[in-house]
């Protein structure tokens, strides 16, 4: 069943530096869907926009992982999902349990899909994205290409459906983990993805009231009985 775990704001006072104006996520007030649970790992739905893992600020504190604490106090995560995406996470609930499920991550054991709507219609219905990501120091926390320095980054997508209202569904298999890698690749291949306020263009940021980048497939090895395991989660939009 959902978990719901209201969250109360931190003490909003002294938080504004005479720089640069805090960054402060919207209120999430949707639930954490509970997919899956037993002795060592939970699998939910994070709704967006949330947070995995608690921000700086006061106001940042609220996340998956806060809200989760308060009822599994041994959680731990094991890989994060971008605030203004939602889908399918494992949570570790025992240390024996987050180092085999992050020790499967590192290796890229795990099975991870993505359901995302581009803007325009994509024309090669599959193929592969491999262009190397590098974090863009002056503008973080924005990743950009650079062929030079970049870590390499690999994502395979599929084309599901062209809407007629001249968008593409697609689903998306990365094999890198690069922080906005998705994201980036869309938009470098010419088609973003729908309410993306980062990576945009031709007005692609306002097609659409959130970020339409869904975490709807999550496989892995459960760390006792090792059998795998796998989890569908469909997309929102």
């Amino acid at each position: 069943m959902p978990v719901k775990i209201r969250f109360i704001p931190g003490d909003k006072a002294n938080l504004m530096t005479a720089s640069r104006k805090p960054h402060i996520v919207p209120p999430c007030d949707e639930a954490i869907e509970l997919v899956h649970q037993d002795d060592c790992l939970l699998v939910i739905n994070k709704p967006q926009p949330m947070l995995s893992t608690p921000g700086r600020l006061p106001e940042n504190r609220d996340s998956a992982i806060t809200r989760l604490r308060a009822q599994h106090p041994s959680a731990e995560l094991v890989h994060r999902l971008d605030m203004a995406t939602s889908g399918l996470m494992v949570i570790a609930l025992s240390k024996p349990a987050t180092r085999h499920l992050s020790r499967q991550f590192q290796q890229r054991q795990v099975e991870k899909s993505y359901c995302a709507m581009l803007q325009g219609h994509v024309a090669i219905d599959s193929g592969e994205i491999n262009l190397p990501i590098i974090t863009d120091w002056p503008r973080r926390p924005l990743q950009k290409i650079c062929h030079e320095t970049g870590k390499p980054a690999l994502t395979r997508y599929q084309v599901l459906e062209h809407c007629d209202n001249h968008t593409t569904r697609v689903r998306f298999t990365p094999v890198t983990g690069r922080s906005h890698q998705l994201r980036i690749h869309s938009l470098a291949i010419g088609h973003p993805i729908l309410g993306c306020q980062l990576y945009h263009q031709a007005g692609s940021a306002t097609l659409a009231k959130r970020l339409l980048l869904h975490a709807e497939k999550l496989g892995f090895y459960h760390p006792i009985t090792e059998q795998w395991m796998t989890f569908e989660c469909p997309a929102p939009f």
